[in-house]
C-alpha cells in the first residue's frame, strides 16, 4: 500500500513538473519575491495579486529540479482565492508536513500533500520549502 502511495506521490510530482500551471509574468503583481535553493540550483519568483486581503492570482517563474518545480505549480494552484491569513496557515500546515507531522485537517493543502514523501529525503525538504519561504517572504512585504 505505501508503494502505491508513493509512486501516486511520484506521479502528482511529475505531472506538476511536466505541465505546470500558473507559470509566467505578473506585471500588475502586489507582492513579489525571489528565492534560490543553492545546494540543488533551484531559483524562483513569486506573484501574487491581492484584493482585499485575497490573492486573486498567482503566478511563479523558476528553474531547477522537479520537486522546487512542482511545488511552485502546487501551491500556486492552492493561493489563488486565498485571504492572507490562510496562505499563512497553508504555510505552517506544510511545514509541519515536512517535519513528519498530520496535515492540519482544517487546512486544505490539496496535491501539496504528495510533497510528504520528500521528508524522507532531508536534503530535498529545501527544495519543496522554497515556493513557501519566497511566498512568505513577499507577504512579510505588507503592511500588518
Amino acid at each position: 500500500m505505501i508503494e502505491q502511495l508513493d509512486a501516486l506521490y511520484r506521479d502528482v510530482i511529475l505531472e506538476h513538473f511536466k505541465h505546470p500551471s500558473h507559470v509566467g509574468e505578473l506585471p500588475d503583481a502586489t507582492v513579489t519575491a525571489e528565492g534560490a535553493n543553492p545546494l540543488c540550483g533551484d531559483e524562483l519568483t513569486m506573484s501574487l495579486r491581492l484584493s482585499q486581503d485575497r490573492v486573486v492570482q498567482a503566478r511563479f517563474r523558476g528553474k531547477g529540479c522537479a520537486i522546487s518545480q512542482a511545488a511552485a505549480s502546487m501551491l500556486t494552484q492552492q493561493l489563488e482565492g486565498r485571504t492572507v491569513p490562510e496562505v499563512r496557515s497553508l504555510i505552517e500546515a506544510m511545514r509541519g508536513v515536512m517535519q513528519g507531522q498530520a496535515p492540519d485537517a482544517t487546512v486544505d493543502v490539496g496535491d501539496l500533500e504528495a510533497l510528504a514523501g520528500v521528508r524522507k529525503f532531508p536534503v530535498r525538504i529545501k527544495c519543496a520549502a522554497l515556493s513557501w519561504n519566497v511566498v512568505e517572504q513577499a507577504l512579510s512585504t505588507l503592511s500588518r
